[in-house]
């Protein structure tokens, strides 16, 4: 069994990691580099120790370790096999080489994805439009997929422009899912992306802080001019496809999709840097219906002109919020992965930037800033370095943190898991390893009434290509006429180009109730979902979910998804794994091992056996219905 777990692990190291190379060796390459700045961040903590006179918390046992490095790096509890193979090994290494494994895993992009979607608030579709956010949710998992360094994902988010259904250009999702909330938009940057919470400073002066209203709109200058692509040449034609009409045919459902899933999807003007402050604006320091420049408040200083419209303004505000804002960007990002590996920020909360000589523990701070900018901004080596060190292997700490506003990092806290955490870890349970089944692909297929059409011929991506590409409304007007006359007669290729390729109509996409993991689900989750039911956010805020108990909960495990595909499903996987069992002794320890990842204990053998003497087979049963709807499966220790 050792020889299986190695194997799996050092396969997992030499897989390569994907993304835009850079010019040097990235660091996050090389596991020297990595070991030394976790023994680096454990130096710091042990002086932490020292300084504050406390004890050295102890380091945790195999199975409390191997469950909490799944769950926090991959989101979900080992399966069977897996939590056999690594209990089974005697190697020094053994725990290193697990954090190898699961930060190469599939499931690492399952679990990351989550994360994005909840930070960036990822909605499958859009209220009152056909538009949807399909393209930008495939751009999400893809930049997770291959690694991409948080600064050239936030560089793209912010200075994205083009089709919203290009793979290359779909990042303009980022600012089209607020289409007519610019405003709200940019707070949501300065929260997530810098820690600023500037959100009031939109309609008064922050009386707590330092933020002024106009420092809030120097910054939207930067953003303001955004517009749909060449949308003006078919105003006139959606228009009059929608007036006058009482029945709303085929060429109104075609103007549709133009008019909303092409040039809605769309994003072009890339930030004209002045902006009108509003006409209730209250302050001495400008007027009503006064044209300001852009300029930063913080970091580096950056001003635009306020004499004449620029273009470029959404790419100097990038540029800003990751080159030029100093320790703040790599240090919020650095924070947001401390919380994610070790349960509690450094300060918090998160999305409320401390300046490293202000937290807790300033060296520490100030370190993981540097080191996430020497890794490349590298989100999976990080993390892989902060679950290499001593710190995420202490013991559980049941005790609140003896320091206010921050972490005192004696052990990580008791917490419930998440929803997503939850469901996968059941899907596990009954399906066996979840990262096996095919991702959800992207459905680029043009839809007309809700139905396929021109399916190999054309797609969304070429469509779209086309339509945004004309330049005039007589071309728009020709174009709309030759694609209606398409429809009618079977669907020839609009221009003679070489058709779809057939590969395209093998799409993967996962409804509600399907067996995946979360990640592949409908974003949000429907309200009667599992997912909903248990606090997953609803994406209509910044990182949205809660882990707050309610009554449908305990009616779910006991009466949904728990009894329906696992306690009372005889083909789940975690039956399949008490197969060649010898005992009844070996079947219960097979049960606790895939459900809590550790043995029972003698007395908790006892009990089941007892079970398993009074209730046969059925016993068995109740002992998986125990065990899940138990504390200890539903919280992260």
């Amino acid at each position: 069994m050792k020889t299986v777990f190695i194997t799996i692990a050092l396969l997992a190291t030499e897989f390569p990691v994907l993304g835009q190379a850079r010019d040097e060796q990235k660091l996050g390459d090389d596991p020297a580099y990595l070991t030394k700045a976790a023994f680096q961040i454990d130096t710091h903590i042990a002086s932490f120790y020292k300084r504050k006179k406390l004890p050295v918390p102890a380091v945790t046992n195999d199975a409390t370790f191997m469950r909490r490095a799944f769950l926090v790096s991959i989101g979900r509890i080992p399966t069977a096999e897996e939590a056999l193979a690594f209990l089974e090994i005697e190697d020094e290494s053994k725990r290193s080489d697990l954090v190898s494994y699961l930060m190469n895993a599939k499931g690492y992009t399952s679990h990351m994805t989550n994360w994005a979607f909840d930070l960036l608030r990822l909605r499958d579709g859009r209220p009152g439009s056909q538009a949807n956010n399909e393209p930008y949710r495939n751009w999400i998992r893809k930049a997770i997929d291959d690694n991409m360094p948080w600064d050239e994902f936030v560089t793209s988010l912010l200075n994205s422009s083009g089709s919203g259904w290009d793979p290359k250009t779909a990042s303009v999702g980022y600012y089209t899912i607020d289409r007519g909330m610019p405003l709200d938009n940019l707070a949501n940057t300065l929260r997530v992306f810098l820690g600023s919470r500037m959100e009031c400073a939109q309609c008064h002066d922050d009386p707590f802080g330092e933020t002024e209203r106009m420092d809030f709109y120097h910054l939207a200058a930067f953003t303001n001019g955004q517009y749909e692509q060449n949308k003006k040449y078919m105003t006139k034609l959606w228009r009059e496809t929608r007036e006058g009409r009482k029945e709303r045919g085929l060429e109104y459902r075609v103007a549709q999709l133009f008019w909303d899933k092409i040039y809605g999807m769309s994003l072009s003007g890339g930030g004209k840097g002045r902006i009108k402050l509003p006409s209730d604006y209250q302050y001495r320091d400008g007027s009503p219906g006064e044209l300001i420049g852009a300029k930063t408040p913080f970091g580096k200083s950056v001003r635009m002109s306020d004499r004449k419209d620029d273009v470029d303004g959404r790419a100097e505000l990038a540029e800003w919020v990751v080159t030029k804002t100093g320790e703040q960007f790599p240090g919020t990002i650095a924070n947001r992965m401390w919380e994610r590996i070790m349960g509690k920020g450094i300060y918090e909360p998160v999305d409320e930037y401390i300046e490293s000589s202000e937290t807790v523990y300033p060296a520490l701070m100030s370190y993981l800033a540097r080191l996430m900018h020497d890794l490349g901004y590298d989100l999976r080596a990080f993390q892989q370095v902060l679950l290499l060190t001593k710190t995420f292997q202490f013991a559980t700490n049941p005790n609140p943190s003896t320091l206010v506003g921050g972490d005192d990092f004696h052990g990580r806290k008791i917490e419930r898991l998440s929803a997503e955490q939850i469901w996968d870890s059941l899907i596990t349970l009954s399906r066996g390893d979840p990262d096996k089944n095919q991702n959800r692909t992207a459905d680029n297929r043009i839809y007309v009434g809700n139905k396929p059409v021109l399916v190999g011929k054309m797609d969304m991506v070429q469509l779209s290509k086309e339509v945004l590409a004309l330049e005039s409304e007589s071309e728009v007007r020709n174009y709309f006429k030759t694609f209606m006359a398409t429809m009618k007669n079977g669907g020839a290729d609009l221009k003679g180009g070489e058709s779809m390729s057939m590969g395209m109509m093998s799409v993967k996409k996962y409804g509600r109730d399907a067996p995946v993991r979360a990640s592949e689900l409908p974003s949000p989750a429907p309200r009667e979902h599992f997912l909903y039911l248990f606090g997953a956010s609803d994406r209509e805020v910044v990182e949205g979910a809660s882990l707050e108990p309610n009554v449908g909960q305990v009616l779910s495990m006991m009466n949904g998804y728990v009894q329906r595909q696992l306690v009372s499903n005889y083909g789940a996987h975690i039956y399949k794994s008490l197969e060649g069992a010898s005992s009844e002794s070996e079947k219960i320890r097979r049960l606790y091992v895939a459900i809590l990842n550790r043995p029972p204990s003698n007395k908790e053998m006892g009990w089941m056996k007892e079970e398993v003497a009074a209730q046969g087979e059925e016993g068995y049963r109740n002992i998986v219905a125990a065990l899940v709807m138990s504390s200890e499966f539903l919280f992260l220790q």
